[in-house]
């Protein structure tokens, strides 16, 4: 087994995302490319036309918060909706799906989620869950940053919202629109909140567009003076919050005297926000417990996640506090190592989460950053991701079984069929929404194979065979007695969604696994009744 060590960059202070951006553009000259289509290595087939309920199958709310929560169904369009047994405060749009209203008391419901077209009608059980817990499953969303940085716009942000929709995305449980940086402007009004600037005009209208999709919005800050990308941050050393463009950022990346804390959380939740990203570095816990508290009176049921690179030794703290935490400097579309910037590849990433794993859970999620599948580039030109279609499936699958927030970062506009299959395939994202919460660990080695193993709410079993060789590699399992399985198995190919013969009695006949160069096979296993 290979157990990698901590990375040696937790206490880094300058965010690759930042000088990244000053030479991205000479590299997206030379290595610019069209997003490929991989079309003859789609493993998933095509949803059925009859519906079929996906997503998780619970959600939390705090008492008296806004609910919002759109059914997630594949099926022939038009699809009609109904839910069995909805408590008081709460109603469905029939011809969205869109559950809408408040819930004034603490309590749990068992609600039946119904779908139906002219092909037939599926119904699935679905827990709601009001209390102080929100974020009971991973977010699953999009992230303007790894596409955009800092050109990004309302429009921009608009046009990815329809988008998600129109991809058919939103129909697998993506949910989150989220703004990174460079939308902030100057402070005004008697709490000196902080205001957008000219590429935002009216973040309340974009938050009730993306909110009238079905989606949700996320937006993007940092308790320092100054961004990484130099715009106006959460804290100031001047009593009115005054900012500067002009501003030095080796004298600004720093926490100013006065927090504006309190007046921004307010005003997120007057715009209707449902996600706020908080960026720096170190976290430090008592700026993390201020946000925190300020989120939970602003009204709103608001995600907090904290970037970047959380200190481990503050992971109860993070657990206490937040809903999500990066575990890593930033992530680039390369399969390993590192580069000048402290970008990390995703292998370095992934394989390198089971020291985390006992503080994930529902409400409080490891994050080992963002998606970086389909057409990325950090700006204006974009470039086809450099991963290998073997290796995306590597990537989706790791970051499922780790269950990790989901933020896409490519462009929803120019979603290629390949990226488009590679997003929608609902029995590995179940892996991830799984609401017993619980992140997959390694298990064993077998020569270059890595085996993790995910437990799930109904007792079965995920098992990944990562392959970590730049060759195929064949393995025959046999520790299945070992790793707690008894008695025959049923066998699921989830990204072919297939149905394998049953195991049993594998020490006689091991499993023959087959991995191609750093890909993964992913199986789910259910005890034969």
């Amino acid at each position: 087994m290979l157990d990698r060590p901590a990375f040696p960059f937790i206490m880094v202070h300058v965010n690759p995302r930042f000088l990244f951006v000053l030479f991205v553009m000479a590299h997206l000259v030379l290595h610019a490319t069209e997003a490929p289509t991989n079309s003859a290595y789609i493993l998933t087939p095509s949803p059925p036309a009859t519906p079929r309920i996906n997503g998780p199958n619970i959600f939390g709310v705090r008492p008296g918060s806004p609910f919002l929560y759109a059914i997630p169904a594949t099926g022939d369009r038009p699809v009609t909706f109904a839910v069995e047994n909805l408590p008081p405060g709460l109603s469905v749009d029939p011809a969205t799906g869109q559950i809408t209203g408040s819930v004034k008391k603490n309590g749990e419901h068992v609600v039946i989620l119904h779908a139906k077209n002219a092909q037939g009608e599926d119904r699935k059980k679905f827990r709601i869950v009001v209390g102080e817990k929100i974020a009971l499953t991973p977010p699953m969303g999009w992230n303007s940053w790894n596409c955009w940085a800092e050109s990004v716009d309302q429009e921009k942000i608009l046009r990815s919202a329809r988008a998600m929709t129109a991809s058919g995305l939103a129909q697998h449980g993506w949910t989150y629109i989220n703004i990174d940086d460079t939308w902030q402007g100057t402070r005004t009004g008697n709490d000196h909140a902080l205001q957008p600037n000219e590429k935002f005009p009216d973040l309340k209208a974009l938050c009730a567009e993306i909110h009238g999709l079905g989606l949700k919005a996320g937006i993007y800050s940092t308790p320092w003076i100054t961004s990484y990308a130099k715009q106006a941050g959460g804290s100031s050393d001047q009593p009115d919050g005054s900012w500067s463009k002009d501003l030095a950022t080796d004298k600004y990346w720093k926490l100013g005297r006065y927090s504006f804390a309190t007046a921004d959380a307010n005003q997120l939740g007057t715009w209707g926000f449902d996600y706020l990203k908080y960026d720096w570095n170190p976290n430090d816990v008592p700026h993390v417990m201020e946000m925190s508290k300020a989120l939970r009176k602003s009204g709103r049921d608001i995600v907090f996640s904290l970037s970047n690179t959380a200190p481990f030794d503050h992971a109860a703290d993070w657990v206490r506090w937040a809903n999500c935490w990066r575990t890593t400097s930033d992530i680039r579309d390369t399969w390993g190592g590192t580069d000048a910037f402290w970008q990390y590849g995703v292998s370095e990433i992934g394989f390198a989460q089971d020291r985390w794993a006992p503080f994930a859970g529902p409400g409080h999620w490891n994050d080992p950053d963002m998606l970086v599948v389909g057409n990325v580039g950090w700006g204006s030109q974009l470039h086809g991701t450099q991963l290998t279609p073997d290796e995306q499936y590597t990537h989706i699958s790791l970051w499922c079984m780790l269950s990790a927030p989901l933020l896409i970062g490519c462009n929803l506009e120019q979603l290629d069929p390949f990226t488009l299959n590679l997003l929608g395939n609902d029995e590995v994202l179940a892996l991830d929404q799984d609401a017993l919460g619980k992140q997959a660990v390694r298990v064993a080695t077998v020569g270059a194979v890595d085996i993790y193993l995910k437990e799930l709410e109904d007792g079965s079993k995920a098992l990944g065979f990562f392959n970590r060789d730049s060759t195929t590699q064949t393995i025959n399992f046999n520790k299945f007695t070992y790793l707690g399985f008894n008695g025959r198995q049923h066998v699921r190919d989830l990204w072919r969604q297939q149905d394998l013969p049953d195991v049993v009695d594998l020490m006689k006949n091991p499993l023959p696994v087959t991995i191609p160069a750093h890909g993964v096979q992913l199986y789910k296993f259910t005890a034969a009744k």
